[in-house]
Protein backbone atom coordinates (compact mmCIF):
# COMPACT_ATOMS: atom_id res chain seq x y z
CA UNK A 1 0.00 0.00 0.00
CA UNK A 2 2.78 2.42 0.96
CA UNK A 3 4.64 1.64 -2.31
CA UNK A 4 1.48 2.26 -4.36
CA UNK A 5 0.93 5.58 -2.59
CA UNK A 6 4.55 6.61 -3.26
CA UNK A 7 4.17 5.78 -6.94
CA UNK A 8 0.93 7.76 -7.08
CA UNK A 9 2.62 10.78 -5.48
CA UNK A 10 5.49 10.54 -7.97
CA UNK A 11 3.08 10.24 -10.91
CA UNK A 12 1.00 13.22 -9.79
CA UNK A 13 4.13 15.29 -9.15
CA UNK A 14 5.58 14.44 -12.55
CA UNK A 15 2.27 15.24 -14.23
CA UNK A 16 2.04 18.61 -12.46
CA UNK A 17 5.61 19.41 -13.48
CA UNK A 18 4.89 18.61 -17.13
CA UNK A 19 1.71 20.69 -17.03
CA UNK A 20 3.51 23.68 -15.54
CA UNK A 21 6.33 23.38 -18.08
CA UNK A 22 3.87 23.30 -20.97
CA UNK A 23 1.78 26.21 -19.76
CA UNK A 24 4.49 28.60 -18.64
CA UNK A 25 7.04 30.84 -20.28
CA UNK A 26 10.79 30.43 -19.73
CA UNK A 27 10.70 32.55 -16.57
CA UNK A 28 7.69 30.78 -15.08
CA UNK A 29 4.92 33.18 -16.09
CA UNK A 30 1.79 31.66 -17.57
CA UNK A 31 1.50 34.25 -20.37
CA UNK A 32 4.99 35.47 -21.17
CA UNK A 33 8.12 37.01 -19.70
CA UNK A 34 7.82 38.96 -16.48
CA UNK A 35 10.89 41.07 -17.35
CA UNK A 36 11.82 42.12 -20.87
CA UNK A 37 13.58 44.82 -22.83
CA UNK A 38 11.42 47.07 -24.98
CA UNK A 39 13.20 47.47 -28.31
CA UNK A 40 10.52 49.48 -30.10
CA UNK A 41 7.47 51.53 -29.27
CA UNK A 42 4.79 51.01 -31.88
CA UNK A 43 2.32 53.55 -30.52
CA UNK A 44 1.05 54.88 -27.22
CA UNK A 45 -0.22 51.52 -25.98
CA UNK A 46 1.80 48.87 -27.83
CA UNK A 47 5.47 47.92 -27.68
CA UNK A 48 7.76 45.28 -29.14
CA UNK A 49 10.04 43.23 -26.91
CA UNK A 50 13.56 42.03 -27.66
CA UNK A 51 12.20 38.53 -28.39
CA UNK A 52 9.91 39.96 -31.10
CA UNK A 53 6.66 39.62 -29.17
CA UNK A 54 4.34 42.59 -28.96
CA UNK A 55 2.65 43.78 -25.79
CA UNK A 56 -0.66 45.65 -25.73
CA UNK A 57 -1.16 47.59 -22.50
CA UNK A 58 -4.16 46.45 -20.51
CA UNK A 59 -7.00 48.89 -19.72
CA UNK A 60 -5.68 51.74 -21.86
CA UNK A 61 -6.40 53.07 -25.31
CA UNK A 62 -4.35 55.87 -26.83
CA UNK A 63 -5.20 57.83 -29.97
CA UNK A 64 -4.06 55.99 -33.11
CA UNK A 65 -1.00 56.92 -35.15
CA UNK A 66 -0.52 53.65 -37.04
CA UNK A 67 -2.17 52.24 -40.13
CA UNK A 68 -2.45 55.64 -41.78
CA UNK A 69 -4.24 57.22 -38.82
CA UNK A 70 -3.12 60.42 -37.14
CA UNK A 71 -5.62 61.05 -34.34
CA UNK A 72 -5.32 64.05 -32.07
CA UNK A 73 -2.70 63.47 -29.34
CA UNK A 74 -1.59 60.13 -30.82
CA UNK A 75 1.92 61.32 -31.61
CA UNK A 76 2.25 62.76 -28.10
CA UNK A 77 1.10 59.46 -26.56
CA UNK A 78 3.57 57.50 -28.69
CA UNK A 79 6.41 59.88 -27.84
CA UNK A 80 5.65 59.71 -24.11
CA UNK A 81 5.58 55.92 -24.26
CA UNK A 82 8.87 55.94 -26.19
CA UNK A 83 10.57 58.19 -23.62
CA UNK A 84 9.21 56.08 -20.78
CA UNK A 85 9.98 52.51 -21.90
CA UNK A 86 12.00 52.22 -25.12
CA UNK A 87 15.41 50.64 -24.55
CA UNK A 88 14.51 49.84 -20.95
CA UNK A 89 13.80 46.64 -19.10
CA UNK A 90 10.17 46.57 -18.03
CA UNK A 91 8.16 44.38 -15.72
CA UNK A 92 5.11 42.75 -17.27
CA UNK A 93 2.14 41.85 -15.11
CA UNK A 94 -0.52 39.69 -16.68
CA UNK A 95 -4.18 39.35 -15.86
CA UNK A 96 -5.29 35.78 -15.30
CA UNK A 97 -8.26 36.15 -17.64
CA UNK A 98 -6.55 36.55 -21.02
CA UNK A 99 -2.92 36.29 -22.15
CA UNK A 100 -3.28 37.61 -25.69
CA UNK A 101 -5.66 39.62 -27.83
CA UNK A 102 -7.03 38.76 -31.26
CA UNK A 103 -3.81 40.09 -32.86
CA UNK A 104 -1.72 37.66 -30.73
CA UNK A 105 -0.22 40.51 -28.69
CA UNK A 106 0.51 39.83 -25.03
CA UNK A 107 -1.86 41.74 -22.74
CA UNK A 108 -0.11 43.22 -19.72
CA UNK A 109 0.29 45.97 -17.20
CA UNK A 110 3.73 47.48 -17.80
CA UNK A 111 6.00 48.86 -15.11
CA UNK A 112 9.32 50.63 -15.45
CA UNK A 113 11.40 51.58 -12.41
CA UNK A 114 8.43 50.66 -10.21
CA UNK A 115 6.00 52.97 -12.03
CA UNK A 116 2.75 51.73 -13.58
CA UNK A 117 3.04 52.96 -17.17
CA UNK A 118 -0.59 52.12 -17.96
CA UNK A 119 -1.74 54.38 -15.12
CA UNK A 120 0.71 57.14 -16.10
CA UNK A 121 -0.72 57.22 -19.62
CA UNK A 122 -4.22 57.71 -18.22
CA UNK A 123 -3.43 60.20 -15.47
CA UNK A 124 -1.42 62.42 -17.84
CA UNK A 125 -4.15 62.42 -20.49
CA UNK A 126 -2.37 60.33 -23.12
CA UNK A 127 -4.93 57.52 -22.88
CA UNK A 128 -8.42 56.67 -21.81
CA UNK A 129 -9.69 53.57 -20.07
CA UNK A 130 -10.53 50.68 -22.38
CA UNK A 131 -12.06 47.77 -20.51
CA UNK A 132 -12.58 44.58 -22.48
CA UNK A 133 -14.07 42.08 -20.05
CA UNK A 134 -12.82 40.26 -18.17
CA UNK A 135 -9.17 41.44 -18.37
CA UNK A 136 -8.25 44.16 -15.91
CA UNK A 137 -11.49 44.07 -13.96
CA UNK A 138 -9.68 44.41 -10.62
CA UNK A 139 -8.03 47.72 -11.66
CA UNK A 140 -10.85 49.19 -13.76
CA UNK A 141 -12.33 51.44 -11.05
CA UNK A 142 -8.89 52.78 -10.09
CA UNK A 143 -8.11 53.67 -13.70
CA UNK A 144 -11.53 55.30 -14.18
CA UNK A 145 -10.79 57.60 -11.23
CA UNK A 146 -7.45 58.54 -12.84
CA UNK A 147 -9.22 59.30 -16.11
CA UNK A 148 -11.88 61.44 -14.41
CA UNK A 149 -9.14 63.50 -12.76
CA UNK A 150 -7.29 63.90 -16.06
CA UNK A 151 -10.47 64.98 -17.82
CA UNK A 152 -11.40 67.43 -15.06
CA UNK A 153 -7.90 68.91 -15.16
CA UNK A 154 -7.89 69.01 -18.98
CA UNK A 155 -4.67 66.97 -18.99
CA UNK A 156 -3.22 65.94 -22.33
CA UNK A 157 -5.83 65.02 -24.92
CA UNK A 158 -8.65 66.26 -22.69
CA UNK A 159 -7.42 69.83 -23.06
CA UNK A 160 -5.83 69.61 -26.53
CA UNK A 161 -8.46 67.75 -28.54
CA UNK A 162 -11.92 69.02 -29.24
CA UNK A 163 -14.76 66.74 -30.32
CA UNK A 164 -15.89 67.46 -33.86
Amino acid sequence: MRRALSLLVLAVGASAGLSAACDSDDDGSICGPTQAEVVRVIDGDTVELADGRRVRYLLVDTPEVTGGKDECYGAEARDFNRQTVEGKTVTLIYDEAECTDRYDRLLAFVEVAGRDVNALLIERGFAQVLYIAPSGEDRKAEYEVLQARAEAGLAGQWGACQDD
